[in-house]
């Protein structure tokens, strides 16, 4: 006789395994499993604070409170995520972060509105999601294998670009493209793909951290570290609920609710995107709406706290492809070592002085193993005509609109910066050509377990 309970599949079961989503390895294996998720996502969850607050020209002391507090947030998104609280959190391996898609609709907002504002829409936003993940099994069908699929391949490749430029030294850096940066991004390359490949245990489910210690260890032997922020950050620092402020204005709600709406769709794809690359399954519509009202949810709380809108981070749904490391605790173990660090400055500090290019050499594969997420969950659907079109044409909207923003220069600054991330155009086409065109072949690739 089979017990079917949540109480029962939500226990964690200490065993060594940590291909088990419900697994509880032993801490010797999960610590530096969860570490890895953290350092793979840090500095991308960071940066959108730092550019919001570079645009909106705000003081450094206001920029390090935001940076302190993207971190927490994070931290506690991630925790619910992946230990769920009722109905809310998805109770899969998935680490929360920032998002970046909001990035080019908030920075008009915090310039023009000020950043109360920009906090207030993404509130407003974080409902909009959460009201989704709520009504999301009437209208899942928007959401085919086909869309989903496509959606994790876009994700991956529009990601690889930012994995380059990490690799040639960051964005904006001066000495982009040195030859010390691409060494040290080839070197921790090569360390995480020959320990993923013939490693064992161990040695290959923490490759990505590996290969970061030996790139860290290296760039600090040269001198290409700089530990100053390290000193120079306090020990302790607790969250202030609504320190900033929020504040609602229409012309700043509407975008991002809408943005927000959409984004639900890149939620999505990462869910499929973890149970597809670590599980070989699709996901249960429990762990689609409550991931997706954890997202809502996180940003609600993330406005309270200072922090901008929360989503999954692609770059995790590739860890765990990669890795094959599907155990949530082992990501519950990397949310608690981010709310630490939101406490914590000076270990936030040590982290952030990783440098870029170490950073590329991980995040490269990750992205590209998102991509390939993508395509193994496209090759269980029907390559027929209609799904042929609906790829194509979503992966060129998503691909070339970016490429050449000249096309839409005339339009309103927040319709361009809906196209110019790629991503949403590229949903979008998904979404309505999947629903406008004839389907007279779904067959079981086209369900999903519920």
């Amino acid at each position: 006789m089979t017990l079917h309970s949540d109480s029962l599949a939500d226990a964690p079961t200490r065993v060594r395994s940590t291909n088990d989503v419900n697994a509880l390895p032993p801490l010797s294996r999960a610590i530096p499993l969860g570490l890895q998720h953290v350092l793979a996502m840090f500095v991308a969850n960071v940066t959108v604070p730092i550019i919001i607050a570079g645009a909106a020209d705000l003081p450094a002391e206001q920029t390090a409170f935001m940076i302190q507090a993207a971190m927490f947030v994070a931290g506690a998104a991630t925790l619910l995520q992946s230990l769920g609280l009722g109905p809310i959190g998805a109770r899969l391996p998935i680490v929360m972060g920032t998002s970046f898609g909001f990035v080019p609709v908030l920075i008009p907002i915090a310039v023009g509105m000020g950043l109360p504002a920009a906090l207030g829409a993404g509130l407003c936003g974080g409902i909009a999601m959460a009201l989704v993940g709520s009504c999301l099994r009437w209208v899942r069908f928007l959401f085919p294998p086909v869309v989903t699929g496509t959606f994790v391949v876009m994700l991956g490749t529009l990601l690889i670009p930012v994995g380059f430029a990490y690799v040639g030294g960051g964005f904006g850096a001066a000495d982009f493209g040195a030859p010390h940066h691409l060494l040290l991004a080839a070197l921790v390359l090569l360390v995480t793909l020959g320990l993923h490949q013939f490693g064992r245990g161990i040695w290959s489910e923490a490759a990505p951290l590996i290969g970061l210690l030996a790139g860290y260890a290296t760039a600090a032997t040269f001198g290409l570290v700089d530990v100053s922020g390290v000193g120079e950050a306090s020990w302790l620092s607790l969250p202030a609920p609504l320190a900033i402020g929020v504040e609602f204005h229409l012309a700043a709600i509407l975008p991002v609710v809408l943005l927000a709406v959409v984004t639900c769709a890149e939620s999505i794809a990462d869910i499929v995107g973890t149970t597809s690359g670590g599980m070989d399954r699709q996901p249960t519509r429990r762990e689609l709406s409550g991931g997706v009202m954890a997202d809502g949810l996180s940003s609600v709380f993330a406005a309270v706290f200072n922090a901008f809108p929360q989503i999954s981070f692609s770059q995790n749904v590739g860890m765990v492809a990669l890795t094959g490391v599907v155990s949530r605790y082992v990501v519950a173990i990397g949310g608690a070592f981010l709310v630490i660090a939101g406490l914590v400055p000076k270990l936030g500090a040590l982290i952030s002085s990783i440098p870029d290019a170490v950073l590329g050499g991980a995040v490269l594969i990750m992205f590209g193993m998102i991509a390939s997420a993508g395509i193994k969950m496209l090759s269980h659907v029907a390559f027929d005509k209609r799904n042929m079109v609906i790829i194509g044409v979503s992966l060129a909207a998503a691909i070339g609109l970016p490429a050449q923003q000249g096309l839409y220069a005339g339009l309103d600054d927040n319709l361009q910066a809906i196209i110019e991330s790629g991503l949403i155009p590229g949903a979008l086409c998904a979404i309505v050509m999947n629903l406008v065109l004839p389907n007279r072949e779904a067959g079981p690739a086209e369900h999903e377990p519920s």
